[in-house]
C-alpha cells in the first residue's frame, strides 16, 4: 500500500496529467484505504468520513458482511443477460416490496441513481401518455437527459437545449424562502400554490410527472417541510400526474425512518433507490404499483441496459437490508442524529458563522454565513472551514457547487459509535475555533 508522504504528490500529480476532471478540481489529499468510518490518505493520514463516501457506505467502508457478499457472487454469480433473472434480485425485489406500503409492489435494478430516475421519468411518460416533467429548484437528479433536464440545481448550462416540457417549482427552502407567514414562518402552502400556478400557465397541457426528493441534498441539505409531500400529491392527483419520489440518500434509514415517504404516509406512484442500496457500489432500483406495471407491460416500456438486474450488486442491496434491519440502525440513526442535531446546535450558539441547521436524522446542513441577520452566505469562509476540518482529520466538506450558498453537508454511516460523533463534533468545533472568520459569540 502506497503511504509515503512523496508518494502522496506523485499519485495526484498522475492523476492531474491522466484524469479527465468532471466536475471540480480533485481534493489533494489521495486515498489509498477505506475502514468503517475512516479514510486514509497515500501521506498517512486518518480521516473521518462524515459524508460516506458520495452520500452511499451507509454501513461503513469495508463491512465484513458485505465484503463476504461480494466475494461468495463475483465467484458464483456475478453478471448476466439482462434478461435472465437469479435468486438475489428475485431476494431483493421481495425483500423491498414487502417493507414498503401497497401501491410499490414491483422492483427493477439498475446502476446509479441518475439511471433510475431517468428509467422512472420514461415510465411515467409511457404511463400518462405525456411529456411534461416538474422539478424542484434545488433538485439534483442524475446528469442524463431526462434526469438532467428535471433537475435545476446544477448541470443545465453549456450543453444545449434541455429535454422539453421541463418545469420548475421553487424549492421550500424555509431558511431562504421569501413567503412568509405574518409570524415570519415559512408560508410553504402559498409558495407551492403559486408555484403551481404559474406551471399550469406555461404547460402545454401534457403535465405527466413531479419528480423531487425528501430532503434536497445537493441543493443545501433543504428537508422539505412536514405537510409538503401530501400537498404535492395532491397537486399531482387534480393534475392526473403521477409522483416520483427520488430517495437516493434518504433510503434504508439515514433520516430516522426506513424511507423518507414514511414520514408524511405518502405513497409515491414511483420511488426509486441508489446510493444507499448498494452502499457505495452501483446499484438503483426503480419501484412502483401492479397498476402501472401492467399498463407500461402492455405499451412494452423498454428500459434495456447491460446492467439491469444483476446478481452481483442485487446480493449486496439484500445484505445491506438485512443489516439495517436485523441491526435496528432505523432506530439508531434516530438516536444518534439527535445527539448530531444537538451538538450542532451548540456550535451555533457558540459561533455566529452558522445560520442555520437543518435536516433529519444522520443527515445534517449547516449553512455557513457572513452575517446572521441578512443571511449573507460565506462561500470562502466556508471552503477554509472545510479545508481545516479535513486538515485536523475530518471529511464535511462543503459542495463543489455553491448555487445553494454555502452548506456543509454531513451524513456520516449509521454504524458510527457515540464515541466517533463526539470525536467528530470535537474536530468540527476545533476548526471553528482555528478558523478567521468563525465569528465567535462568547
Amino acid at each position: 500500500m502506497v503511504s509515503e508522504p512523496d508518494n502522496n504528490a506523485v499519485l495526484y500529480a498522475s492523476a492531474q496529467k491522466n484524469l479527465l476532471v468532471f466536475g471540480s478540481s480533485f481534493m489533494p489529499d489521495v486515498i489509498v484505504k477505506t475502514s468503517g468510518i475512516y479514510l486514509y490518505t497515500a501521506s498517512g493520514e486518518k480521516i473521518m468520513d462524515w459524508t460516506s463516501g458520495q452520500m452511499s457506505c451507509l454501513i461503513g467502508h469495508g463491512h465484513p458482511e458485505i465484503v463476504d457478499t461480494l466475494a461468495a457472487h463475483a465467484a458464483e454469480l456475478d453478471h448476466l443477460y439482462s434478461g435472465m433473472v437469479s435468486p438475489p434480485v428475485i431476494a431483493l425485489a421481495e425483500a423491498l416490496t414487502s417493507v414498503l406500503p401497497d401501491g410499490l409492489d414491483k422492483a427493477m435494478f439498475l446502476s446509479t441513481g441518475g439511471e433510475s430516475n431517468e428509467c422512472a421519468i420514461k415510465l411515467a411518460k409511457m404511463y400518462t401518455g405525456k411529456f411534461e416533467i416538474v422539478g424542484l429548484g434545488a433538485s439534483w437528479h442524475g446528469v442524463t437527459s431526462g434526469a438532467n433536464g428535471a433537475q435545476y440545481h446544477a448541470g443545465r448550462k453549456g450543453y444545449g437545449p434541455v429535454m422539453p416540457g421541463m418545469h420548475m417549482l421553487p424549492s421550500p427552502d424555509s431558511y431562504r424562502s421569501i413567503f412568509r407567514n405574518k409570524d415570519g414562518s415559512h408560508d410553504w402552502e402559498t409558495e407551492l400554490n403559486y408555484g403551481w400556478s404559474l406551471i399550469d400557465k406555461a404547460s402545454a397541457g401534457s403535465l405527466a410527472a413531479v419528480i423531487m426528493e425528501p430532503i434536497l441534498s445537493s441543493g443545501g441539505m433543504i428537508a422539505i417541510p412536514r405537510g409538503y409531500m401530501v400537498a404535492m400529491k395532491e397537486h399531482c392527483r387534480k393534475r392526473n400526474m403521477l409522483l416520483i419520489v427520488d430517495e437516493a440518500q434518504t433510503g434504508l434509514g439515514r433520516c430516522g425512518d426506513l424511507f423518507a415517504i414514511q414520514y408524511e404516509g405518502v405513497v409515491p406512484d414511483i420511488l426509486t433507490l441508489s446510493k444507499t442500496l448498494g452502499n457505495g457500489l452501483p446499484l438503483s432500483a426503480v419501484i412502483t404499483s401492479d397498476k402501472i406495471a401492467a399498463v407500461i407491460e402492455e405499451r412494452n416500456f423498454m428500459f434495456y441496459t447491460t446492467h439491469a438486474n444483476d446478481p452481483l450488486p442485487a446480493s449486496v442491496g439484500l445484505k445491506v437490508l438485512e443489516i439495517v434491519l436485523r441491526d435496528g440502525l432505523v432506530e439508531r440513526a434516530r438516536t444518534v442524529g439527535a445527539q448530531l442535531h444537538a451538538g450542532l446546535h451548540r456550535l451555533m450558539e457558540r459561533y455566529g458563522c452558522i445560520g442555520d441547521i437543518r435536516g433529519r436524522g444522520l443527515m445534517a446542513g449547516v449553512e455557513i454565513v457572513s452575517d446572521r441577520g441578512t443571511k449573507a452566505p460565506a462561500i470562502d469562509f466556508g471552503k477554509k472551514l472545510s479545508a481545516k476540518m479535513m486538515d485536523l482529520g475530518l471529511s464535511a466538506t462543503i459542495s463543489a457547487r455553491t448555487t445553494f450558498s454555502g452548506c456543509i453537508r454531513i451524513a456520516p454511516p449509521l454504524t458510527i459509535t457515540d464515541k466517533e460523533l463526539a470525536e467528530g463534533l470535537s474536530i468540527f468545533e476545533e476548526a471553528l475555533r482555528t478558523t478567521q472568520g468563525s465569528m465567535p459569540l462568547y
